[in-house]
């Protein structure tokens, strides 16, 4: 056929006046009734162009005619072979470039990939040139001397091109992806086991749908021929050609391009982690249950045996405050909910107060000034020994004083130190529930460490899922490890678990409390009732029933105690100014307990606040 052959003078000629000649056929009758318009017309069209190559040389010197004889052949295995004959009729360039398509765009989610190996190039005279190679922008730019040459022969085999279609094989290929100077003609001859049955092609500017200049299946129709004229460094020229099924094996190298929904893909891999993580939550979620459902079952079990007055008989037939497993107001709070609170420090100290170690004196009030007390430490009844909480908290409060306001304990002036002695006390406490085999570990331990492990694990959560989003479509797997995280440093606060002992301890004062707020524990009989109700009071406090309690309290004052013991307070543990009364009671203490309440919250957030301006 008249483009196979060895390229000559005469060759060149005729190819031009091929193109010209076929140009003035497409413009003059449209293609009317040629067999090669009626194939090309039914052969679907070419993959979304590509990224526009890099080009990395100037147009060649007008006096420089440049044409390319590209012949690519198709084995049974889908490797592609290609060999150009690059011809310059005039000076050659110093260096020409050729690009070779190495990544094209494939669909919304995928590129796809050409595999190109063996490249070699050779001049007119059969030397092998120094060709340099460099993939940027999805192509492979070839770099080859050709300054002195007439014409050089470039090798190369490229890999990914053929795929599967519903009629057959196709072969889709960018034939030219760029070059570096203007090129006049650019023939393209493919060849395969079996002769095709569908052609098309695409060129032009990396985004146009323009058809390429001419197009055939040469007369036999064994080969697909493509034509291209006056390309320039920017223009590419696409083809695809459709074979019979069995010409060549081989599927499209796909790689998914990068996107949100592409790196949180749900895949059988991440759907299985994501499984096994609910697996592993559930799991300890039911093991969390079985061990703090050991509280339920004391609950159920064992709350009755708390559920009744607590006193006992002394030697003397006098009534005696007996709590349930002589548990202490501080230590209830912290056995209840797993944490020492400021109603926990609230409640011990008052019930310090009604024990007798310290005497609460309100001061009298003055004009447009807020209600004070003064705290009075006293030695208290000789054969009471002091909880080892119950003693710092009587140094955080006075120190080496014997007295102090209430109002100077949120004064740095006169305690600078009052935070941490409080935070002695709450430590002292944890200690008593580890103490006392009420746990085996500190409750504020426990949650520290399950915190920090929690935190590590979103941490590490987060920076896989980046890397995995960055490198991979597998995000959704460190999405998972996130939510793990997460959910352990929520539940980290619910990891403090009582031992057996004090789950039954933990019941007995439910069973106290429920009797604290019934009817039923108002029936102590008249003259003992003062002190009973001064003792349960610090225990008010923990159950959030103090207002009640000081009423009761405050009632059984006023009917059992003489208008002697009335005269200007009327409890030993707490007095009034000269105009209060017992009636006042329940108004005051219930101040004074928010009042000390507020007091020991802003005095820590004060120390937070410092401590994290002394680190910064």
């Amino acid at each position: 056929m008249w483009w196979v052959g060895s390229w000559r003078p005469a060759v060149a000629l005729a190819t031009a006046l091929l193109v010209y000649s076929s140009l003035f056929v497409v413009v003059a009758v449209g293609w009317p009734g040629g067999e090669a318009h009626a194939v090309t017309a039914t052969a679907p069209a070419t993959t979304v162009p590509g990224h526009e190559p890099a080009v990395i040389a100037r147009r060649s010197a007008t006096d420089t005619d440049i044409t390319n004889d590209i012949r690519l052949e198709l084995d049974q295995r889908g490797t592609l072979h290609g060999e150009e004959s690059i011809r310059f009729e005039g000076p050659a360039p110093e260096t020409f470039t050729r690009a070779l398509t190495a990544t094209m765009l494939y669909d919304t989610d995928h590129d796809r990939r050409f595999e190109i190996n063996g490249v070699s190039a050779v001049d007119s005279g059969g030397s092998t040139l120094q060709v340099e190679t460099e993939e940027t922008d999805g192509a492979l730019l070839v770099r080859i001397p050709t300054e002195g040459t007439r014409g050089v022969r470039l090798s190369y085999r490229v890999s990914g091109t053929v795929g599967a279609v519903s009629q057959g094989v196709q072969l889709e290929w960018r034939a030219v992806g760029a070059y570096s100077h203007d090129v006049r003609s650019t023939d393209v001859t493919v060849t395969a086991p079996q002769p095709p049955e569908a052609l098309s092609c695409l060129a032009g500017e990396p985004r146009s749908a323009m058809y390429c200049t001419a197009s055939d299946m040469g007369g036999d129709a064994v080969v697909a021929h493509f034509l291209q004229a006056d390309m320039t460094p920017s223009d590419r020229l696409d083809i695809v050609v459709n074979y019979p099924p069995g010409t060549a094996e081989g599927e499209p190298i796909l790689t998914r391009r990068w996107s949100l929904a592409s790196a949180f893909q749900v895949t059988p891999g991440t759907a299985s982690v994501f499984g096994l993580l609910l697996l592993v939550l559930v799991g300890g979620l039911i093991a969390l249950i079985r061990i703090r459902g050991r509280d339920e079952r004391a609950l159920h079990n064992e709350a009755a045996e708390g559920d009744h007055a607590p006193v006992a008989r002394g030697e003397h037939g006098r009534m005696r405050f007996a709590p349930p497993d002589d548990v202490h107001p501080g230590q209830i709070g912290t056995l209840v909910d797993e944490r020492v609170d400021i109603a926990d420090l609230t409640g011990t100290v008052l019930d310090l107060a009604v024990r007798g170690h310290i005497r609460v004196e309100e001061l009298p009030h003055e004009h447009f000034t807020s209600v004070d007390w003064r705290l009075v430490r006293l030695d208290g009844p000789p054969e009471e020994a002091l909880l080892s909480s119950e003693w710092l908290l009587l140094d955080a409060l006075f120190g080496e004083r014997r007295s102090v306001r209430l109002s100077e304990l949120g004064s740095s002036r006169h305690s600078e130190d009052f935070p941490a002695r409080v935070d002695r006390v709450r430590e002292e406490l944890y200690r008593d529930m580890v103490r006392l085999k009420w746990f085996s570990r500190s409750p504020s331990r426990v949650r520290g460490t399950w915190t920090t492990v929690g935190m590590v694990l979103t941490a590490s959560g987060v920076v896989l899922t980046g890397l995995l989003a960055v490198f991979t479509s597998a995000a959704f797997t460190g999405l998972a490890v996130i939510i793990a995280g997460a959910a352990v440093t929520a539940g980290a606060q619910y990891m403090p678990a009582k031992t057996k002992l004090g789950s039954s301890v933990y019941a007995h004062t439910m069973g106290f409390r429920d009797y604290l707020l019934s009817q039923r524990a108002q029936s102590a009989p008249p003259g003992e009732r003062v002190e009973l109700y001064s003792r349960y009071l610090p225990y008010a406090v923990i159950f959030d029933d103090v207002d009640r309690w000081a009423n009761i309290l405050a009632s059984a004052a006023i009917a059992d105690l003489s208008p002697e013991e009335l005269d200007g307070d009327g409890l030993h543990w707490y007095t009034g100014p000269r105009e209060w009364r017992i009636e006042d009671f329940s108004d005051s203490i219930s101040t004074f307990v928010v009042t000390l309440t507020g007091l020991i919250t802003n005095t820590r957030r004060v120390r937070l606040l410092n401590q994290l301006q002394r680190s910064r």
